[in-house]
């Protein structure tokens, strides 16, 4: 019996087999399962990764406004990026309730886009809340810990003041969703 050495090329790889010769027969069997690796291989490591990007809207008021409710973008990873959600119901209308009420309004809207889109509250990562009042959301504030710690969130939370925001709700909350 005696020793061959094989080389394969892939692109800048170089691929070496020792296999002991045992008969022509058997090598050549080598040979070819051992080549069709190689270019199983090779494709894999050419294979592009298109991105995928799908829009989701549970509602269709929002279509006049010109800008979707959630983005999809997949590839390499899932990735939903949620519009700010605000205490508005289905038929577009804002609250002009308190701030509890709103801010409950908000998060049953903004868990509607993420189960719209087939992603659970779970999946979030991020949400960025956007209020008039700190004050007001610092009372209120328990409602939001309260619905993290209920869906096992574990997230990245911002928190901004603005002066004003759409029509008379009073707070928003836009979210970022991984799976």
């Amino acid at each position: 019996m005696s020793w061959r050495t094989a080389s394969f090329y892939s692109g800048s790889s170089i691929l070496r087999y020792e296999i002991l010769y045992i008969s022509e027969m058997k090598m050549n069997t080598l040979m070819v399962l051992s080549m069709l690796l190689m270019a199983n291989l090779y494709a894999q490591e050419n294979t592009e990764k298109i991105m995928e990007r799908k829009v989701f809207n549970p509602w269709t008021w929002q279509n006049e406004r010109q800008y979707v409710q959630a983005v999809e973008v997949k590839n390499p990873e899932s990735t939903l990026y949620i519009s700010g959600q605000t205490a508005i119901d289905t038929n577009g209308v804002s609250s002009t309730a308190n701030f509890a009420n709103q801010l409950l309004l908000t998060i049953a809207n903004l868990e509607e886009v993420i189960a719209n889109a087939d992603y659970r509250n779970a999946d979030i990562t991020r949400i960025t809340v956007y209020t008039v009042s700190f004050d007001e959301l610092g009372q209120n504030f328990n409602i939001i810990q309260d619905w993290i710690a209920e869906n096992d969130m574990k997230i990245a939370v911002t928190v901004v003041e603005v002066s004003k925001l759409y029509e008379t709700t009073l707070v928003e909350m836009e979210a970022i969703a991984v799976k």
